[in-house]
């Protein structure tokens, strides 16, 4: 039996939720109104995971999850509107680490929209309440020491150098705390996370204004430079493509690979025609397997790949398919990353 508490300050969404929850016998649910109602709740119910909204009166959600990830960590599902303001909150609350979001079904949403949001809603619950053991602890996971060595990088140590990750659930949380700690002379790094449109740009932004590196959204055409991160754009894919002496960011709408656009398997075999003795592939946290096929494919071509550990990681879906597949140099704790992505080029 999964406890869920539904934090929502609106009854017809409330209703909406509880009765999604409550018709499967997996769920026992309670409901608060506001944050000061759920803190009462949580005391004598104990939930598993908690389904929060941003926009409440008395107290926001993301001050109530700030407070609650600092002192009663748990498994949080925000409730998000697909607006670029609730875009901006949510990528908060996801750097604050709520394990995943969903987006507020419309008032004139149709039969099939209504599924898709019961089914997504139900998954999404299960998957939180299973990383309420990582949830527990994961502050731990992040006590990166500020006293890294960043030494300086010749011309020719990074010279057609690639980084690349791929990330999905916990990842917001996990790929901030990596750049926060890299020096800006590394290769380019390209990064996928699964992401909306609305949430990518907000996502690179933000990181840009807290790390030494120079991050962006990546645009369709974009030359890869050293001390960059280029973060795939919501809703569309990201390949790499060589033109000569330069590696250009190519964007696409093809059909999503692995449930997912962008897709990080499409952006792993896009850096097959590559040296791929010069790659370094990270695969983060996340559900299902996206990456790790694309990833195997570039080992056997001589790439180096490190994954996430699964002590560490929200969700060991994609890191754990990749090690299923015996294509992984190294499994490191989310502390341990930043450090090897340093040491691997000096």
């Amino acid at each position: 039996m999964i406890k869920v508490l539904i934090v929502e300050d609106s009854p017809i969404m409330r209703k909406i939720l509880a009765k999604v929850l409550a018709d499967r016998t997996l769920f026992q649910v309670e409901c608060a109104e506001d944050p000061y109602v759920a803190r009462k709740i949580i005391k004598q119910f104990h939930p598993n995971v908690i389904t929060l909204d941003i926009e409440m009166p008395k107290m926001d959600g993301i001050t109530f999850l700030r407070n609650l990830m600092k002192l009663h960590p748990l498994p949080v599902v925000m409730l998000s509107t697909m607006t670029q303001q609730g875009a901006e909150a949510t990528v908060t609350a996801l750097e604050l680490g709520a394990v995943d979001f969903i987006g507020k079904p419309k008032a004139d949403a149709d039969n099939q929209n209504l599924l898709d949001f019961q089914s997504s809603l139900i998954e999404k619950v299960i998957l939180a309440a299973n990383s309420y053991s990582t949830i527990k602890k994961h502050r731990e996971f992040f006590s990166v020491p500020l006293s890294l060595i960043k030494k300086p990088l010749g011309a020719q140590q990074v010279a057609g150098k690639l980084i690349a990750i791929g990330a999905s659930t916990g990842g917001i949380e996990a790929i901030k705390q990596i750049l926060r700690h890299l020096p800006n002379n590394l290769p380019p790094i390209v990064i996928v996370q699964h992401l909306p449109k609305l949430f990518s740009e907000r996502f690179a932004n933000r990181l840009n204004a807290g790390v030494e590196l120079k991050v962006k959204e990546a645009e369709n055409g974009d030359v890869l430079h050293s001390g960059f991160a280029y973060i795939a754009a919501g809703g569309r894919h990201l390949q790499i493509k060589s033109t000569g002496e330069q590696l250009v960011c190519v964007l696409s709408d093809q059909a999503k690979v692995n449930r997912h656009r962008p897709s990080v398997d499409v952006l792993f075999d896009s850096l097959s025609d590559l040296n791929a003795e010069k790659l370094l592939l990270v695969l983060l946290t996340g559900m299902g397997k996206d990456g790790s096929q694309a990833m195997k494919r570039l080992a056997d071509m001589g790439a180096y790949t490190i994954v996430q550990d699964q002590q560490s990681s929200i969700v060991w879906g994609m890191p754990g398919s990749a090690v299923a597949l015996n294509c992984v140099d190294l499994q490191l704790s989310l502390n341990q990353i930043s450090q090897k992505l340093q040491s691997h080029f000096q």
